[in-house]
C-alpha cells in the first residue's frame, strides 16, 4: 500500500460515513437520555426503576467485572452511573453534530471497549437478555469497530461543526496574509517614486 497516493472519497462514500456516524451518535444519545430519564413509567403504566450499572456489572462476565464489582462494593456506583449516562449523552450529541468528532470517537471506543470486556461472549450459546447467540463477536464489538472506521476516515472533515470551526480558525490568517505583500510592494515602490520626483540640481 503506497502512502504517497492521496485518496479522495466519493460522494457516496462520504454519505455512507456520515450516515454511520449519525446513527451511532443517535444510539449513544438515546441510551444516555433514557438512562437519565429513569425512573419513569412504561407505555402500559408499569413503573420503571432508576437505571444503575450495579446489576449489569454483578452479572457480567469477562476480564473486567471483578474490578468493577470491587468499585461497586467501595461505594462508587453513583459516580459510575453518572459518568456512563453523561458520557453517552455527550458522545452521542457530538457524533451527530460532527463537533470534536475525533474526541467523541475516542470516547466512544473507550466506553464500548469497557462494555465489551465486561460482557465478552465466550459461551457461544444464547444468553438470557440477549437477542441472539454470540461467540467472541457481538454487537458491542461490531459498533466499536465501526467507530474505529469513523475515526480513521476523519469524518469530522467531511461534514459537521468541525468544518465551521476549522474555517473560522483559518479566516484570520487568510485576511492577514495580503498585508506583508502590500507592505513589501509599498517599500519597493517608494525609492522609485522618490527617484521620479527628485528635483534636479543646477
Amino acid at each position: 500500500m503506497s502512502s504517497g497516493l492521496q485518496y479522495h472519497r466519493s460522494a457516496a462514500q462520504q454519505t455512507a460515513l456520515i450516515a454511520m456516524r449519525t446513527v451511532i451518535g443517535w444510539h449513544f444519545l438515546y441510551e444516555g437520555y433514557y438512562k437519565l430519564a429513569l425512573p419513569g413509567w412504561s407505555a402500559d403504566g408499569a413503573p420503571l426503576p432508576r437505571w444503575t450499572s450495579a446489576g449489569y456489572f454483578k452479572g457480567a462476565s469477562g476480564p473486567l467485572p471483578g474490578l468493577f464489582r470491587h468499585l461497586l462494593d467501595a461505594g462508587w456506583v453513583g459516580w459510575i452511573d453518572t459518568t456512563v449516562k453523561i458520557g453517552l449523552l455527550i458522545i452521542g450529541l457530538a457524533l451527530i453534530l460532527g463537533l470534536f468528532t475525533r474526541a467523541a470517537c475516542t470516547g466512544a471506543i473507550f466506553l464500548l471497549t469497557l462494555f465489551y470486556l465486561t460482557s465478552m461472549p465466550l459461551s457461544g450459546i444464547h444468553q438470557p437478555g440477549s437477542e441472539g447467540a454470540y461467540l467472541i463477536v457481538n454487537k458491542t464489538l461490531v459498533e466499536c469497530i465501526a467507530v474505529c472506521v469513523l475515526l480513521a476516515f476523519r469524518t469530522g472533515e467531511i461534514a459537521g461543526l468541525d468544518l465551521l470551526l476549522r474555517a473560522r480558525r483559518r479566516k484570520p490568517r487568510g485576511m492577514q496574509s495580503p498585508a506583508p505583500a502590500v507592505a513589501a510592494a509599498a517599500t519597493t515602490a517608494a525609492p522609485v517614486d522618490q527617484a521620479v520626483f527628485q528635483p534636479k540640481g543646477d
